[in-house]
């Protein structure tokens, strides 16, 4: 199982900066767009790192590690990166399956955007615009079923920001990632009316939507004030 994350902090440019971490209490089977441990494969933990709106590394994965590393997590892992203080986190739950949320809408996109992909709505620069998500399925999901899974939570999350108001499907740089027990007889679908595709997304979208009902305020602006 994916135990609830622990909110803790780290020490960067004499500022204390949080982070969520979630360990697991096995090795879970994992698939996602995270920049460390994404794509499909086991994995042991979960990172959700605040970052101030002026990060400017171009090795984000590199970065996560180190973070991990810090905070001594071993084997392989997820790491997210989000500019939304992680401390406001939003968990729902809906028949076993759980989804935790970090939810910035400050530049929300149109996935398929004309030419260049620009803010659907303006928006000042600095405000947060990641959303990100993870997700635990308490049954093993096939290859295929989490695949599913993943755009499942897309839509899902493209729902419940078309309910918000925004003429967009998500911003540029959101972050999925479905987790399950690695062992066990494999659910064939993940789909939105599939046995745990539904519950599933149903999570997400309340996670979503109510993290977003919410004025977002980025971290550092929160430091600044």
């Amino acid at each position: 199982m994916l135990y609830e994350p622990i909110l803790t902090s780290r020490s960067e440019a004499g500022w204390d900066i949080p982070l969520l971490v979630w360990r697991a209490g096995a090795p879970l089977l994992a698939v996602g767009s995270a920049p460390l441990g994404g794509g499909l494969g086991v994995r042991r933990w979960v990172l959700n790192a605040t970052v101030p709106m002026t990060y400017d590394r171009d090795d984000p994965a590199a970065h996560l590690a180190e973070l991990a590393h810090d905070l001594d997590l071993v084997g392989p892992g997820v790491g997210l990166l989000t500019g939304v203080d992680v401390a406001e986190v939003v968990r729902r739950t809906d028949a076993g399956v759980q989804v935790w949320a970090t939810v910035g809408l400050g530049t929300p996109v149109w996935a398929a955007a004309p030419g260049p992909a620009a803010p659907a709505v303006p928006a000042p620069a600095h405000r947060v615009g990641t959303v990100n998500i993870v997700a635990y399925v308490p049954v093993r999901l096939g290859d295929a079923a989490l695949v599913n899974a993943v755009a499942t939570a897309t839509e899902a999350k493209a729902q419940a920001i078309w309910e918000l108001g925004l003429t967009a499907t998500g911003t540029a740089t959101d972050a999925v990632t479905v987790l399950c027990p690695a062992d066990g007889e494999p659910a064939p679908y993940g789909g939105p009316r599939s046995a745990w595709g539904a519950p599933l997304a149903r999570a997400v979208h309340a996670a979503v939507r109510d993290g977003g009902a919410g004025t977002v305020v980025p971290w550092s602006d929160r430091r600044a004030g």
